[in-house]
């Protein structure tokens, strides 16, 4: 069983992130539910959404967190990502100066607009928490969350993610505009300051290490396991894919649906987080036929990939409530 020390963890960090962005709680869960997994996210949002307020409020959120922000343009190099060596004449040695990858939180804004070099900069920090330079393997600090923003609006001179690399996001999200309520609340928030600046720590690195040590205990049924499975290989032969997700989507699903209920409080996966999480981590995944595109361009591309999951479901339905296993093993 999961102590209620680890269980109380997520309840605080959200708390306090919600202070900041205002009513947003399932975006931010989605956030929190990659940094406890141990992944990365794509925000893809129009700007003035809160996006780097949310990437600095998560960091400011954890005592001593580091944030870093790098703005994607079609100068930036890859050394300005992960740093370089640089002569000492005095010394007569090369000095690592690390470049703003090394941080707690990185935000990677408007990533369609760095060179595909600078892009592939990040594979291996993301994939593996580490970098090399020179030689050289550098670890990156943990925890460690790479957010990375699109706009999808504005596509000129813009350099498109290739499949290889959206795959290495564990799930892709959009904030969206708030409500005219929340709007206004935003508004009346910031009449004296915007509430960043007073945003305390809440948890510390140790806590969130913690939570995502707390993940590889959380129960999930071979039902489940079986079926998340299924479902993955369904966006492989349903009608309107032409390229489904890889098996790096199904160890994605299962692992962030352990997070997610995690963040809900519980020390056990249910189906129904499985299909809460189907489209934020398989979504990107998923490369569209042109036909089917064709079919839903009036609808847009969340609307088509509703329909997407909808067919997936349809040729893996989800396990009856009453399967075997749906009663919790007790701790006994």
């Amino acid at each position: 069983m999961l102590g209620e020390a680890v269980l109380s963890t997520p309840d605080r960090l959200l708390a306090n992130v919600e202070r900041v962005v205002l009513g947003k709680h399932e975006e931010i869960g989605l956030v929190l539910a990659a940094l406890v997994g141990q992944g990365h996210v794509l925000l893809e949002d129009v700007p003035g959404t809160a996006k780097t307020i949310l990437a600095r409020s998560i960091a400011q959120s954890i005592d001593g967190g580091t944030f870093s922000r790098i703005q994607c343009t079609p100068d930036l190099q890859a050394t300005d990502v992960t740093g370089l060596s640089i002569y000492d004449q005095k010394a007569r040695e090369f000095e690592f100066r690390p470049g703003p990858i090394f941080a707690n939180v990185v935000l990677v804004d408007e990533i369609n607009r760095a060179m595909p070099k600078t892009q592939s900069a990040l594979l291996e920090a993301m994939a593996e928490q580490q970098v090399t330079i020179d030689g050289v393997t550098r670890p990156l600090p943990s925890p460690f969350l790479v957010i990375a923003t699109e706009n999808p609006i504005e596509q000129e001179g813009t350099f498109p993610l290739p499949e290889a690399q959206l795959d290495r996001f564990t799930l892709r999200t959009a904030l969206g505009y708030p409500d005219e309520a929340t709007e206004v609340q935003i508004l009346q928030a910031q009449r004296r300051g915007h509430p960043l600046s007073s945003l305390e720590p809440v948890v510390s690195a140790d806590d969130v290490q913690a939570l995502q040590a707390a993940v590889e205990e959380v129960f999930i049924d071979d039902v489940i396991v079986q079926w998340t499975v299924e479902l993955v290989r369904a966006t492989r032969s349903v009608e309107g894919v032409a390229l489904g997700a890889s098996v790096r989507g199904s160890l994605a699903l299962e692992r962030t649906a352990r997070a997610w209920a995690l963040l809900q409080g519980r020390d056990h996966v249910v189906p129904e987080d499985v299909e809460a999480l189907f489209l934020p981590v398989l979504g990107h995944r998923l490369l569209l036929s042109a036909s089917f595109l064709a079919e839903t361009r009036r609808l847009g591309r969340d609307a088509a990939l509703g329909l997407i999951k909808e067919r997936c479901l349809a040729l893996a339905p989800a396990p009856a409530p009453n399967w075997p296993g749906s009663a919790r093993p007790s701790a006994d």
